[in-house]
């Protein structure tokens, strides 16, 4: 009998044309058929997805995914100097991305609640490891590019790279990126912030969703982002690159009785 051939949630996804969101819900609500590694580790065989979902190689899934949408201002290709000039954001939050300006509302409670908790479990790691070293929250501007103006959820910089911390802005390519989704960020941060965060070359992209409770860590390999390592629901997320760095999920996710 063989050995089935497993692959991870990214390569499922990939395969089916889902986002790996879409693979963790069906993970977590049992819809699809999965092995449980070590840690909260999460293993597909296609074939058996593929047979349970009634769906054979040459066939895609039919499943679309709905983002919300952000609000595009126009088509003009903005730049720094126009991001300064923005009059009063009066609540809302502006990025600019490949020179498109984008304007969303300020996050929901539970979506800050998860960015405080991780940045301080941040802090403590790195702070004995690099004391010059700093996270940051947002909002702070972060300009990858003079098209290229971010407000990352969360982002570290290393001691060693300290000369792009100045006094208005983080001018240059952070070590660490973290964006916590909300509902109006799912498709931006998956796929736009991505591709500019891969081709900017910055090393570590984490994705968290507070709301489907998991965690996905890229790391750059040969110019692209691989999955290095992810989290579901409870459990323990480590990371191979940050070795004794860990998350205690169900504390993350926890929301007041």
């Amino acid at each position: 009998m063989r050995e089935p051939r497993l692959i991870t949630a990214q390569e499922l996804a990939d395969m089916l044309k889902l986002s790996v969101e879409t693979i963790w819900r069906y993970t977590r609500n049992s819809e699809i058929p999965y092995v449980q590694l070590s840690n909260r580790q999460y293993r597909y065989d296609p074939e058996r997805v593929l047979r349970h979902l009634g769906m054979d190689q040459s066939e895609e899934s039919a499943t679309v995914v709905q983002e919300a949408r952000p609000e595009y201002m126009t088509d003009k290709a903005y730049t720094y100097e126009d991001y300064l000039r923005l009059p009063d954001k009066e609540g809302y939050h502006y990025e600019i991305l490949n020179g498109m300006l984008v304007k969303e509302p300020a996050p929901y409670v539970h979506h800050q609640r998860v960015s405080r908790r991780l940045q301080r479990l941040l802090e403590d790691y790195f702070t004995p490891k690099d004391p010059a070293g700093e996270v940051f929250n947002a909002p702070i501007d972060v300009t990858l590019s003079d098209t290229n103006v971010i407000q990352p959820d969360l982002v570290y910089i290393p001691g060693e790279d300290s000369e792009i911390v100045e006094e208005a802005r983080i001018n240059g390519i952070p070590y660490l990126v973290v964006e916590i989704l909300s509902k109006w960020t799912r498709s931006k941060d998956r796929l736009r912030k991505r591709s500019i965060y891969e081709r900017m070359g910055i090393p570590h992209y984490w994705i968290v969703d507070p709301y489907d409770e998991t965690i996905e860590a890229y790391a750059l390999r040969n110019d692209l982002y691989v999955l290095r390592s992810s989290g579901l629901d409870v459990g323990e997320f480590t990371h191979p690159d940050f070795p004794g760095f860990s998350v205690d999920l169900a504390a993350l996710w926890r929301r007041p009785e």
